[in-house]
C-alpha cells in the first residue's frame, strides 16, 4: 500500500476528530461563550450543514481541478478553520468557522477517495478505502476522547489547536507524498446523472440514512451532559465513555461490513431496530451509571453496524451516477447529523431533560424502520431504479440484458435483472464512495462488483435476516 494512502488516512483522522469532538466539549464551550448547551449543540449541526451543502457542491466544482492541488487547498482551509475556531472571540465566529471547516472536510473526502483509488490497482481498492475510513474510525476511538481530555484539562480551545496541528502534519504529507494524479479522460455528464433523483428508491435511501444517523446523534451529541448531570459521573469519565462509543463503532463497522453484502435489508432492519432498543433503554436507565456506560458502547456498535448497508443501498440504486452517489450519501448522513442535534436541543429547551434526547432519537429510528420496510416492499414488487443513459451502469445493463433477457432496460434492482446489472455501479462509482463521513463506507461501496449484486440478490430472494 503506498505511503500516500496512509497520509490520506491521517488527514481523515484530523477531519473526523474535528467533526465529532464537540460531543465531549459542549459544557465548557457553553460556559465560555455564555450560551446554553442546546445552542452550543448547534455547532455540531453547523458542521453537518456544511457537509450537506459542501459534499455535492465541491464534488462537482473540483472535477476539472488537479487532484493534489485540490487536496492541498482543502486541507489548508480546514486547518485554518481550526485556528479560527481556537481563537474565536464570539459564538458567531466559532459557528462560521465550523461551516467553513465542514465545506473543506466534505471536499477532501470526495477528492481524497478518488486519489486513493487512483494510486492502487483495482484489486487493492477496498484496502485503500479501508485505510482512509480507518482514519475516521481511529478518530472516534482516540481523537474524540483525547479532544474531551484536552478540553477537561487545558480548555476546549486546546482541542481545536491540536486538530490544527494534526492538519498541518497532514498538509506536509500531502505536499510531499501525494503524486500527480491525471484527470479522467471522460468527464461525467451531470444533467444525465441528475436523473437518479426521479427514483423513489433513491429518496427512500436518503430518508432511511438521515433518520438512522439522526436518531443516534440526537442522543450522542448531548452524551457529555447526560453522563454528568443525569448519570452522575465525574466529568473525567466523559473521554472514557466516548472512547467506548468509538470502540463500539469500530466493532460495528467490522461486523456490518462482513454481513451487509449478503443480507443488506436484514442488516438495515436489525441494526436500526437495535439502535431503537438501546435508545429507549438509555432514556429509561440513564440515571444508572453502569447502564449509561454500557449503552453508549452498544449504541456505537448498532449505529455503525448499519453504515455499510446504508452506503451499499445508496450505491445500488444510484450507482449509475458516480459523481453524485457518494455526495448524496454524505449529504444524507449529515442531514441526520444536523436534524438529530437540533431535535435534541429542542427537547432540552422544552425542559424535558437530557435523557429525553434518547426518546426523541428513538422516535427518529422508528421512522427509519418504517421507511426500510416500505423500501423493501417496493423492492420486492420490482420497483424500478433509474439508469443513466450512456453511463457505465447503463452499458452493463444493456450487455447483460442480451444474455439474461431482462425485460426492462431501466431496472436496476429488479428481480429479472442479472447480477452484473447491479454490480456495475459499485465499480464505476468507486472514486466517490468515501465522500460519505461514514466509518463503514469502504467495506461495502469499494468492494468488488459482486458485493453489490449479492446484497441486492439476497433481498430479492427474501433474505432479510443477518
Amino acid at each position: 500500500m503506498p505511503l500516500a494512502v496512509y497520509i490520506l488516512g491521517l488527514s481523515v483522522f484530523a477531519l473526523g476528530t474535528s467533526e465529532f469532538m464537540l460531543s465531549g466539549l459542549l459544557p465548557p464551550i457553553a460556559d465560555d461563550m455564555n450560551v446554553s448547551i442546546p445552542r452550543a449543540g448547534l455547532l455540531i449541526s453547523a458542521f453537518a450543514i456544511g457537509m450537506v451543502i459542501g459534499a455535492p457542491l465541491l464534488a462537482v466544482a473540483t472535477l476539472r481541478l488537479p487532484r493534489r492541488t485540490t487536496l492541498v487547498s482543502l486541507i489548508s482551509v480546514f486547518g485554518l478553520g481550526q485556528v479560527v475556531g481556537a481563537l474565536a472571540p464570539t459564538y458567531e465566529v466559532l459557528f462560521a468557522s465550523r461551516i467553513v471547516s465542514a465545506f473543506a472536510c466534505a471536499g477532501f473526502w470526495a477528492v481524497g477517495a478518488a486519489v486513493a483509488i487512483a494510486m492502487v490497482p483495482m484489486n487493492a481498492r477496498a484496502r485503500a478505502m479501508a485505510v482512509m475510513i480507518g482514519g475516521l474510525s481511529i478518530a472516534n476511538v482516540l481523537g474524540v476522547p483525547l479532544g474531551a481530555l484536552l478540553g477537561e484539562n487545558l480548555g476546549w480551545r486546546s482541542a481545536f489547536w491540536a486538530v490544527g496541528a494534526a492538519s498541518a502534519v497532514a498538509l506536509v504529507g500531502v505536499v510531499t507524498l501525494i503524486p500527480r494524479i491525471p484527470l479522467p479522460e471522460r468527464k461525467p455528464r451531470l444533467r444525465q446523472e441528475m436523473a437518479i433523483y426521479r427514483d423513489r428508491q433513491v429518496w427512500l435511501s436518503i430518508v432511511v440514512t438521515a433518520l438512522a444517523a439522526g436518531g443516534v446523534f440526537c442522543a450522542f451529541s448531548y452524551l457529555a451532559p447526560l453522563l454528568t448531570d443525569v448519570a452522575g459521573l465525574d466529568s473525567g469519565w466523559v473521554p472514557t465513555v466516548l472512547a467506548l462509543f468509538g470502540i463500539g463503532a469500530l466493532v460495528g463497522t467490522t461486523i456490518g461490513g462482513r454481513v451487509a453484502d449478503a443480507h443488506l435489508f436484514g442488516v438495515l432492519m436489525s441494526g436500526i431496530a437495535a439502535s431503537t432498543v438501546f435508545l429507549v433503554a438509555l432514556a429509561l436507565f440513564a440515571s444508572y451509571q453502569v447502564a449509561a456506560i454500557g449503552l453508549s458502547f452498544l449504541l456505537g456498535v448498532s449505529a455503525f453496524y448499519t453504515a455499510p448497508a446504508l452506503n451499499a443501498r445508496m450505491f445500488n440504486v444510484a450507482g449509475a451516477a458516480p459523481t453524485l452517489a457518494g455526495a448524496t450519501t454524505t449529504a444524507a448522513f449529515n442531514l441526520g447529523n444536523t436534524g438529530g442535534p437540533w431535535l435534541g436541543g429542542a427537547v432540552i429547551d422544552a425542559d424535558l431533560g437530557f435523557a429525553a434526547t434518547a426518546w426523541a432519537g428513538a422516535a427518529m429510528t422508528v421512522l427509519a424502520l418504517v421507511a426500510v420496510v416500505f423500501s423493501l416492499r417496493l423492492h420486492g414488487r420490482g420497483g424500478r431504479s433509474l439508469r443513466v443513459t450512456g453511463s457505465p451502469a447503463a452499458k452493463a445493463s444493456t450487455s447483460t440484458k442480451s444474455t439474461a433477457s431482462a425485460p426492462s432496460t431501466a431496472s436496476a434492482p429488479s428481480t429479472a435483472s442479472a447480477p452484473s446489472t447491479a454490480s456495475a455501479p459499485s465499480t464505476a462509482s468507486a472514486p466517490s464512495t468515501a465522500s460519505a463521513p461514514s466509518t463503514a463506507s469502504a467495506p461495502s461501496t469499494a468492494s468488488p462488483s459482486a458485493s453489490a449484486s449479492a446484497s441486492e440478490a439476497g433481498a430479492e430472494t427474501g433474505t432479510t435476516g443477518a
